[in-house]
C-alpha cells in the first residue's frame, strides 16, 4: 500500500523501482547518523558507501519525491531486523581495522534482540530525511503512514538523543509518549553531549 502527501509518494522501499533507493538510503543515513559514525570516517560518501548494504529493504518505507528518496523510516516487529551488517563489506570501504570494529561494535548496538518487547508491537527504526527535503515534513508524513496502515496496536521508537530537539518535538506532536530515559555515563555523556537516551510509544487505543 502506498500513500501520497503533497509531493511524496510514500511506499515500501522494496517495491521502488528505476531509481537505486539502497544508494539514495544509505546517504541519507550518512548525512543523518553522521556523530555516531565520526571514527569511522568523517568522509560522508565513504559513509554511505559502506553502509548502503545493510538495509533489509521490506521493513522500510520511504518517501518518493522527483524521482528521489525524500526520506525513510523502518518498521518491525521488535523481532525482525531492519539492518543486517556484513563485516567483508564495511572492511572494503572503512579499511581492515576500522571495517572489523564496525562489524563488532555496530553489530552489536544496533542487531541486538529488543528484551521483553511488548506483544502486538511495531518498532519504528532509521528515521531521517534527505538534506534538500528537510523543512517539508518528510518524517511526519513517513510516520503518519505507517502508524495508519501497519497492523500494530502500538508503537515504540527507542534510543532518540536528548539533544535531538527536532525529533522529540515531532514524536510528541504525533502523539508518542515518553515512556522510559536512559542515562548515558559521565564520560560518554561530556564527550557526545547527550545526557541520556529517551524511548516513546503510540497507542492506537486511546485514539479510539
Amino acid at each position: 500500500m502506498q500513500s501520497r502527501d503533497r509531493m511524496f509518494t510514500i511506499v515500501k522501499s522494496d517495491k521502488v523501482v528505476d531509481i537505486d533507493v539502497r544508494r539514495q538510503m544509505s546517504k541519507i543515513f550518512a548525512e543523518g547518523f553522521s556523530e555516531w559514525l565520526d571514527y569511522f570516517s568523517k568522509d560522508k560518501s565513504k559513509i554511505a558507501n559502506a553502509f548502503a548494504h545493510m538495509f533489509v529493504l521490506d521493513q522500510f518505507y520511504v518517501a518518493i519525491a522527483n524521482n528521489k528518496v525524500a526520506g525513510m523510516a523502518a518498521c518491525t516487529d521488535g523481532k525482525t531486523l531492519s539492518i543486517r551488517l556484513n563485516k567483508k563489506e564495511l572492511r572494503k570501504h572503512l579499511g581492515f581495522l576500522k571495517g572489523s570494529i564496525a562489524g563488532i561494535v555496530l553489530k552489536k548496538e544496533w542487531e541486538a534482540p529488543f528484551e521483553n518487547f511488548p506483544p502486538n508491537s511495531g518498532s519504528i527504526e532509521f528515521v531521517g530525511t534527505a538534506i534538500e527535503f528537510r523543512g517539508n515534513g518528510v518524517a511526519s508524513q513517513i510516520i503518519r503512514h505507517i502508524l495508519e496502515n501497519d497492523q500494530y496496536n502500538d508503537y515504540v521508537i527507542e534510543e532518540v538523543a536528548d539533544t535531538n530537539i527536532p525529533a522529540v518535538e515531532l514524536y510528541i506532536k504525533l502523539g508518542f509518549e515518553e515512556y522510559k530515559r536512559k542515562a548515558l555515563s559521565e564520560k560518554i555523556a561530556q564527550k557526545s553531549g547527550i545526557n541520556h537516551y529517551l524511548s516513546f510509544k503510540y497507542s492506537k487505543s486511546k485514539d479510539g
